[in-house]
């Protein structure tokens, strides 16, 4: 299966330019996942690969080949979309069939019929053959859908937010499914989605993608733990990052918000702050999970205020007041407080993350 390779990959629409020159390099058969917020340019990263959209400049290699030597039919991709794009007209059989009867494959009647239930079998919609896509369920349509795509054997998989459309259920079934598809055919897939949880859980590496500029590529791990900067430590992560506006105060303190806490820390951590004494304007983050609550004060603790609760079965997490800022800690289920109540923080030195406030970098 084929790499896929952006080199400097800029894309206009009128005014509005979608890829500000970006970079990729997507390695053969990898589960590749673009994230991003709405209007962030994946869509469009899918149709340049595709040849649906002409670069305005750079360069796309599939493999070895520069994909503007091809028209969409030559690259050999397969497009999975949000929506369920299925023949109302055929039966599922015959919508898996379709690619395969095309001008450009023309397969022979025994070879459409072992690669039909095969993939029929892989996605477990056997029963489902002979009916019409009116009958079906929506998780039962984007089956289909899915089936329709891999049935022809493409080099590379796009796929369009191929989940959104289907309830929580549903999607924690078709992602493990679809993920356990691609490492059993190990086709190189380039898989697009505003959903954080899909893009960590499914993806071999993760691209984070914002107003069309790359900020960071990594593991789905190396993204969580070192963000690039503030965006993507703000974006990735759920309940996302809280952040203090921060400045060194001495040797093993930080002053936050203006003076509005002293947050002193242990002196183990003196070198790593002792770097940035004599810089202005910087922002601390701190992951929910990284929040310790305490009942009592002690040093290396500062006091907050209890909002309210919120408990999702394997977590509660627990929104606090300081000062004029919503702060949130993440807890084990069994954990409870009462609102209103006054508790004591302590944060887990070791997961602090420093930005510099201007650039948005992480330092």
């Amino acid at each position: 299966m084929p790499s896929i390779v952006f080199k400097d990959v800029v894309k206009t629409f009128g005014k509005v330019t979608a890829l500000k020159g970006i970079d990729l390099n997507i390695k053969e058969g990898e589960f590749f996942v673009l994230v991003g917020p709405t209007g962030a340019g994946k869509t469009t990263t899918l149709r340049v690969v595709s040849g649906l959209e002409k670069i305005d400049s750079g360069e796309i290699f599939i493999g070895e080949e520069n994909a503007a030597e091809f028209s969409p039919a030559e690259r050999d991709v397969a497009f999975v979309y949000q929506s369920f794009s299925l023949y109302p007209q055929l039966t599922v059989r015959k919508n898996l069939e379709f690619p395969l009867r095309s001008p450009l494959y023309r397969e022979k009647e025994e070879e459409i019929k072992e690669r039909v239930e095969m993939v029929a079998n892989l996605l477990h919609i056997t029963p489902l053959l002979d009916r019409m896509p009116d009958a079906l369920s929506g998780g039962e349509m984007q089956r289909v859908g899915i089936g329709r795509a891999i049935v022809r054997k493409p080099q590379i998989f796009l796929m369009d937010e191929p989940l959104s459309d289907l309830d929580a259920k549903l999607r924690e079934e078709l992602r493990v499914e679809l993920r356990q598809i691609q490492l059993d055919l190990k086709t190189t897939t380039l898989y697009v989605t505003h959903d954080q949880m899909e893009a960590m859980s499914m993806g071999d590496r993760v691209a984070v993608l914002n107003e069309g500029v790359v900020h960071q590529i990594g593991t789905p791990k190396e993204v969580y733990r070192n963000p690039a900067d503030l965006f993507i430590a703000g974006f990735i992560g759920n309940p996302k990052m809280n952040f203090f506006d921060c400045k060194v105060a001495g040797d093993t303190a930080l002053e936050l918000d203006g003076g509005l806490l002293q947050l002193n820390l242990s002196e183990k951590c003196t070198d790593r702050i002792s770097g940035l004494s004599k810089k202005e304007g910087l922002i601390l983050g701190v992951r929910p999970e990284a929040v310790k609550i305490h009942g009592e004060e002690a040093p290396c603790r500062f006091e907050a205020a209890v909002l309210f609760l919120e408990h999702f079965g394997s977590m509660n997490i627990v929104n606090m007041q300081i000062g004029e800022r919503i702060f949130k800690a993440r807890t084990r289920p069994t954990f409870s407080v009462e609102p209103k109540s006054r508790v004591w923080i302590e944060l887990d030195e070791e997961s602090l993350l420093f930005f510099d406030s201007e650039t948005g970098k992480a330092l």
